[in-house]
């Protein structure tokens, strides 16, 4: 997003020893730890950080059969777009569908990195990381992650124990891609492809971000932000029938979960609240693309984007009663 403040300590990781001498160096001195991925998906208070920020920067990725699957371990510090390719090139089927998200491999399990009918932990066999409870590196099982939606242990239930070291995916070797979300279902058809190959569905996958300018593109006048801001709330299904009643019924997007409650489109309930796509507030605004972007001019600051974000959750709360929850970690800030 181009904005925030400096860490009063930094240090670029680029092996697993450095990123425990971090640790071992902030613990002795009683230093917050601060673990930094890509930052694509991160808003860093103006006053900036008063710790160690570890910029993980470990890399390499490995390929081997278990039956008739491939394991693929990748490192925290890998591009995760570079990973989906390296996939889709080796016709390994199980993660094509997340092509184009910026960021890094280590982020992946954490947020549980969802797009287009397909999440990591449809994938993930294996967590590599360093418990800073106990100085240790241990192996999470997705069952210990507790993956849930854009969510797991690792964010939102143990959100500063463990540093992600590497990944390990199972992808199925000339597996067949995955074709649900509608976007992409229309968007093969366009290209008059009833059998598409991994390589074709990621090109769409690829198109469809672009076109919401939800790639990175230096070109791009939307390009300073951090893709969707808010979350698609799960609701209730009373709740869910309370925004229906609000706006009579019509075309309102929802998909009931199995649990019995019901996910809504956050783009949806920010655009029939009243904040357009492209709507400016001083050095922020909207996506022209896509009202889910929260997206920053020259002048910005963290303050901005927090007061306008602030702004867009309340009114729809006031509208629907729905509460939005913010996708990006929030390093210092209250949205």
């Amino acid at each position: 997003m181009g904005v925030g403040g400096p860490a009063r300590f930094f240090v670029e990781a680029s092996d697993e020893g450095a990123v425990l001498e971090a640790w071992h160096w902030a613990e002795r001195r009683c230093v917050p730890l601060r673990v930094l991925g890509g930052g694509s998906n991160l808003v860093v208070a103006d006053e900036g950080i008063d710790g160690l920020v570890v910029k993980i920067a470990i890399r390499g990725v490995a390929a081997r059969e278990r039956g008739s699957e491939i394991e693929l371990v990748a490192a925290a510090g890998e591009p995760w777009d570079d990973v989906v390719r390296h996939a889709v090139e080796r016709g390994w089927a199980g993660i094509e569908c997340l092509s184009g998200i910026p960021g890094l491999v280590g982020a992946t399990p954490i947020q549980n990195v969802g797009a287009y009918g397909q999440e990591v932990s449809d994938t993930i066999s294996a967590v590599r990381a360093l418990d800073r409870q106990r100085g240790t590196v241990v192996m999470l099982s997705p069952q210990e992650c507790a993956f849930a939606y854009r969510d797991s242990r690792l964010k939102s239930g143990e959100p500063d124990r463990y540093v992600v070291l590497a990944v390990t995916y199972r992808l199925i070797p000339g597996g067949a891609p995955l074709i649900e979300y509608d976007d992409l279902v229309r968007h093969l058809t366009s290209r008059g492809l009833s059998s598409p190959s991994l390589a074709e569905v990621r090109e769409s996958v690829l198109a469809i971000r672009r076109g919401k300018s939800m790639v990175l593109d230096p070109d791009d006048p939307n390009r300073r932000s951090c893709g969707s801001f808010f979350l698609n709330p799960i609701v209730a299904a009373e709740d869910a029938d309370h925004v229906r009643q609000r706006t009579g019924g019509a075309g309102v997007p929802a998909w009931p979960q199995p649990d019995g409650r019901v996910k809504l489109s956050a783009a949806w309930l920010i655009e029939r609240a009243g904040f357009a796509r492209g709507m400016r507030d001083g050095p922020v605004g909207l996506s022209t693309r896509h009202s889910l972007a929260v997206v920053c001019y020259d002048g910005a600051r963290t303050g901005d984007v927090v007061a306008l974000a602030r702004r867009i959750r309340d009114g729809v709360r006031a509208r629907f009663g729905v509460s939005l929850t913010p996708e990006p970690a929030i390093w210092g800030a209250r949205p």
